[in-house]
């Protein structure tokens, strides 16, 4: 069986990478660079898994033309080579982003998508074209949207929580009692491998997050648990909270009101869908991804 793999050398597929070599007797192939510029592939057969995009982009530096070229456009050219190709299965890993930026409830995969950012509207232009393309009845296309990614070597949000929380920075916001769902990048590797090995599971798009939700207020207390620590947690008035936040856009303080906002809503991802094709639980309950996470964050100090 040969698997090929966009993106292979980044966070998400150095694990996968690792994850399906231990898991599946298989040839795993790096799809790079050079093929998609010169427009011409490998003979495809088996596997594609496409993981190369550009990365949503937290500090807003990057423009529409980017991610239209990167998220859109090589999507658009690997799929075409798919169908052409005696590959069978066409994995592509997209974002919960390409439906929502907030979550009033629960994400499903029959929520309407309304994406604002730039990331999130190439994405679902690039699931819409996978969609729009009849599919050969010999082969399969799945659509995955993974909430937050978590796992050993990744950067993000959960790093500059967790830098904060060991120089024992308190945490004003315990007064907030928000839910997020993670995705723990073991889990993902499961449930691609899982979509490669069963050959009943209907092509579709699906969410992947892990079964638990986590606060920000648990985070803190599983990270300083790992670092030894006691957490420092204050319950601050909200009227206070908001009054500190107006400042802070003003003055341009670390704590304004975007950032309020990232640390204190909700994002829940449902995962019912998925967890029933795949007739499986996920290997990672609870918090043990997370620990694994955060233990790696201080290994790496």
């Amino acid at each position: 069986m040969n698997i090929f793999i966009s993106g292979s050398s980044g966070f998400v597929g150095t694990n996968l990478t690792q994850y399906l070599n231990n898991s599946i007797e298989a040839t795993i192939i790096p799809i790079t660079r050079e093929m998609f510029s010169k427009d011409s592939f490998p003979s495809l057969d088996g596997t594609i898994i496409h993981l190369a995009g550009k990365a949503h982009d937290l500090k807003s530096r990057s423009n529409k033309k980017e991610y239209q070229l990167v998220n859109v456009e090589l999507t658009k050219q690997l799929f075409d080579a798919f169908i052409k190709s005696n590959a069978n299965t066409f994995i592509f890993i997209s974002s919960v982003k390409a439906v929502a930026d907030i979550v009033d409830s629960n994400l499903t995969e029959e929520t309407i998508p309304s994406p604002k950012t730039e990331y999130g509207i190439s994405k679902l232009a690039a699931e819409k074209y996978l969609l729009s393309k009849n599919l050969p009845l010999n082969k399969k296309l799945f659509i995955l949207r993974p909430a937050m990614i978590h796992g050993p070597g990744n950067k993000g949000n959960l790093n500059l929580l967790y830098n904060l929380v060991s120089k024992g920075v308190p945490y004003p916001l315990g007064a907030y009692h928000n839910l997020r769902s993670f995705l723990s990048v073991d889990n993902l590797c499961f449930v691609i491998s899982e979509l490669i090995i069963q050959k009943d599971i209907p092509s579709g798009v699906y969410n992947v997050a892990d079964s638990r939700p986590f606060s920000t207020v648990e985070l803190i207390n599983v990270m300083a648990d790992v670092l030894g620590k006691k957490p420092r947690i204050w319950t601050i008035s909200p009227l206070m909270i908001n009054f500190i936040t107006k400042l802070g856009d003003i003055l341009r303080l670390p704590l304004n009101s975007h950032r309020l906002n990232k640390l204190t809503e909700s994002y829940l991802v449902s995962n019912k869908k998925l967890l029933s094709a795949i007739k499986k639980p996920l290997p990672i309950q609870g918090n043990e991804g997370l620990i694994k996470t955060f233990k790696s964050f201080k290994s790496a100090v």
